[in-house]
Order: structure tokens, then sequence, then C-alpha cells
């Protein structure tokens, strides 16, 4: 799943997902006073673009650069830090974001590093917000891809046995997709982590 991969998706069709932001963004970031947010895995850029209009500055990342041109275009005069980069090598600058978004994110296992990294981005007092498809959950599944294994990838309630005591996880459970999944993939609900990095003293 490297960039030509991603690139050769996206230019399979004109448009790849809904334009519309991600239900479990809305749901669980609307209450949140806006900050620096870091949005990897961006795609077409419907999340970073709803946080941009509700005062957020956003960084958002994917590693496919047919992906970052549309959300570019799409955004018009919205300010977005569109860049380009591959999650597993892109370093975040520690501590730096009020909200870090992971939503429907390949992060394989065999990146502990990035994983590390993705959490240290968490400023003091900031949020995690992880969600992933339940497999374990689906409906009317496609063929899957035999070159992609869903266990080489980090589970959203897996990440959550790592957090140390310095996060309060605030959601951690598997619940109905609040909207309608991509056609033809099946999935009716979603694992979620939430969860807040402790202010500093």
């Amino acid at each position: 799943m490297d960039q030509r991969f991603w690139d050769d998706r996206y230019l399979e069709q004109d448009q790849l997902w809904s334009g519309a932001p991600n239900g479990v963004l809305v749901a669980e970031v609307a209450d949140l006073s806006p900050g620096q947010a870091l949005d990897l895995g961006c795609g077409e850029g419907a999340d970073a673009l709803w946080l941009a209009g509700r005062g957020w500055l956003v960084t958002a990342v994917d590693i496919s650069r047919v992906a970052l041109e549309r959300a570019a275009a799409a955004a018009g005069d919205v300010s977005v830090c569109w860049t380009h980069g591959d999650v597993t090598r892109y370093g975040p600058p520690a501590g730096a974001f009020d909200l870090v978004s992971a939503l429907y994110f390949p992060l394989p296992r065999t990146a502990p590093a990035a994983l590390r990294a993705l959490l240290a981005a968490v400023a003091p007092g900031g949020t995690l917000l992880v969600a992933g498809h339940d497999l374990d959950g689906t409906r009317h599944h496609h063929d899957p891809d035999p070159a992609i294994d869903p266990d080489d990838f980090y589970r959203p309630d897996e990440i959550a046995k790592l957090l140390d005591d310095t996060w309060t996880v605030q959601v951690d459970e598997t619940r109905p997709r609040v909207s309608p999944a991509p056609p033809g993939s099946g999935h009716v609900n979603d694992i979620v982590l939430k969860a807040r990095r402790a202010p500093s003293r």
C-alpha cells in the first residue's frame, strides 16, 4: 500500500470518497475547542476542510499526490497545510497538535516507531481520535485483496491498550457507523478510540 498503490486507486475514478467529513469525526470533535490539528491519511480532504471550516489550523498528510491535488483544488480559499508524506516515515513534531486524527488509516504493525510518533504528536491536553472498520461486523463482504491482510495493521482497540497512565481513554468501543460505508465494502460497524492526553502541570 505504497504511493503507487494509492495513486492508482484514486486515478480509477474522478472522486473516490463521498466528499463529506467522516461521521465519527463530526460526532467526536464537534464540541472540541479548535487548535492545531493533524489529519493523517487525509485523502481528498473532506475531514481537513471540515476542521478548517470550524477554526482548526490543519496539517493534512497523505501518501497520494493525486489525492492531495484533489484536496487542494476542493479547498478553494480555505487554508490547509497539505503535506505529501508516507506516515510510516513522516515524523510529526512532538506535542504540537491539539487533535491527531487517523480515521480508517492503515498503520502497519511493522512501523511501531510511526505509532509512537503519532501518539507523541498529541499535545498535553490534546485529543487522539482513531477509527477503523470492524471486520467482524461486515455484511455482504466483498472479495478481499489477497495482497492486503487486515491483521498486518493496528486496530484502534489495540492502540488503546498501549496507552499509559498519561492518557484518559474517553471512547474505546465498537459501534454502528455514523455515516455510510464505502460502496461495496459492507462495513456496518466502526471501532473507535478517543483519548485525551493529560495536560501539563
